[in-house]
Order: structure tokens, then sequence, then C-alpha cells
């Protein structure tokens, strides 16, 4: 018998375990299973979070197979290939459609009522894979889209600004890549603006370049390290919260888009409403006419690589 929140990984790779490990450590889930095609893999990260049980709220961790997911209230997705230094998102793309085909009617068939967040590359382009081949409500269906950017974002503005990271409200939306862009129109620190906030305390920003490093800063950690886990694993983990707790939390995440702002059949990052069955409302910032184009860019690129792809 299911005994409180259960959450599936599909994947465990470096960002998948690591999601698994940042989940344990939250207490949100009493039960995390862990699936992978490498089996020893799986069953060795379960084994080795769960030898940690005394440190923590204690979880059921272990490695199964897709019918061990049944009754999962959230479906993590990881699984695909990593990408490589010197390799954009959007070229893993027909690699990791493909995998995702294969797995979508094996997850959906045991966890039809789950919420899945998607984490795969590119985000976007996955996250509407499943959107459109899942036959699961298009609210159940949610990439991590921007999230990531955002707090890269906000912790590049911290340090500039030398202030906590929590009070800067300023979103990366769009895709989860190259044609991301930051509204600088509804940014701000506690409803100051946040370039007028710049100008109070004698503070120059370059918003092409905050933005290109924004952009930037994954690439850096993988040239650095091989791949980025830890930052990715937080804002799954923070969506994966809002969900359990149906704390209706605005968050910038990637999900089918029907009419906002003129936009159609893509996955973009809009800030959504999240809780309990996933998405259950999408905001719609008063963002000025450059910046509606600048999301329109974002959709139309990330359309074309679609249209390019067998999905």
């Amino acid at each position: 018998m299911k005994q409180g929140k259960k959450i599936c990984v599909l994947g465990t790779g470096n960002v998948g375990a690591t999601i698994a490990y940042t989940i344990a450590l939250s207490g949100m889930a009493a039960e995390i299973v862990l699936i992978d095609i490498a089996k020893d893999k799986a069953e060795g990260e379960a084994m080795d979070i769960s030898q940690g049980n005394s440190h923590i709220t204690p979880v059921n961790i272990y490695s199964g197979d897709y019918p061990d997911a049944k009754g999962s209230d959230i479906v993590i997705t990881t699984v695909g290939i990593a990408r490589k230094p010197g390799m954009t998102r959007i070229d893993l793309a027909q690699t990791n459609v493909n995998i995702a085909k294969d797995v979508i009617p094996q997850i959906t068939k045991v966890c039809p009522d789950a919420v899945y967040v998607i984490v795969s590359n590119p985000v976007d382009v996955i996250t509407y894979a499943f959107s459109k081949l899942s036959g699961l409500d298009k609210s159940q269906i949610i990439g991590s889209g921007t999230t990531i950017d955002t707090s890269r974002l906000q912790d590049n503005l911290a340090a500039k600004l030398a202030i906590d990271p929590r009070s800067i409200n300023a979103y990366v939306l769009g895709e989860h890549g190259d044609t991301s862009f930051i509204p600088w129109s509804v940014s701000n620190v506690m409803g100051i603006p946040l370039l007028d906030y710049c100008k109070e305390v004698s503070v120059d920003i370059d918003t092409d370049k905050v933005l290109d490093e924004v952009r930037k800063a994954g690439a850096q950690v993988i040239s650095k390290k091989g791949a980025t886990y830890y930052a990715i694993a937080m804002s799954v983990a923070k969506i994966c919260d809002a969900i359990i707790k149906d704390t209706k939390t605005v968050l910038p995440v990637s999900n089918y888009l029907d009419g906002q702002y003129g936009i159609s059949d893509v996955c973009v990052s809009l800030p959504h409403v999240v809780g309990a069955n996933g998405v259950t409302k999408t905001l719609l910032p008063a963002l000025t006419d450059g910046e509606v184009a600048q999301l329109k860019a974002s959709a139309d690129a990330l359309k074309s690589v679609i249209s390019s792809l067998d999905i």
C-alpha cells in the first residue's frame, strides 16, 4: 500500500541521480523509484542514498521498472544522451525525441494521473513531444524550462547588486536555450523597477551582457567539470515541492501554449501557476512590444526545429 507521496525518476545519470538525492534530502516524498536502462546504475544510486536514511527523514528509495512507477504523484524524466562540450541543446533533439517516444507509452500506461516534469534536453522540444504523444492533459506536462535560467539570472544580479537573490523578481522567458530573453520591463526589487534600483545603488548594468552571461552559464560549468547537475536538481526540486504541497507557486516553466501572446502549438516558458494538478494558470505579464517580439521569435525558433523532427 502506498504511504505518503511517491516520485518516480526516469534516468539515473548525473542529473537524475542528483535530483533523486535532492528530493530525498527535502523530505517531500515518502517513496522514490529510480528507473534506468542501466539497471545496476539505478540500483547503486538507490542504495547509496538509502544508506544515508538515518541522517534524514527516511525515504523508501529503490530501483525498479515501469510497473514499479504505478501510483507516482510525479514522474521526472531525465532520459536521453547528455549534452557534451560544444553541443547546443538543439543538437540533441532527434536522438532524445526518439528516446522519449519509446518511454512515453510505457510510463503513461502505469502513471496516467501523474504530473510529468520534463528535464531531458532540449527540454522545450521534449516537453512538446510528451504533450503531443502522451494523450494526457497538457496541464500535466511541465518542462523545467527557464526555471534554471531564472535562478542563474537572479544569482548573477545578486552578485552585482549585493542583495539576496530571492529578493530579485527577474525572470528568463522563452526557450531554455539560445533564444531566451529577459523581460526587463517587469523585473523589480520589492516593487522598484530593477533598472531603476540599479541606478539608486549606483550599479551599472549592461543588460545585453547579463543575458549573454546567463545564456552561457551552463556551458561554462560544462567546460570546467563536464556536466551541470546541482542547480538543475534544486530547480526541479522546487517545481516538485509546488506540486507535492499544492502551493500554487508561480514558476517560469515550459508548458504547451494555445494562443497566449498569439503563440500556439509550441512549449516555451512563461510564468505558470504550478500546483498538485500541474499547471493551473498561465500568467501574462504586461510585456513591451519588443519583449513580445522576442518571445515570438523564441517560439518560432523552436517551431522550426520541431518541424524538422520526426515526432
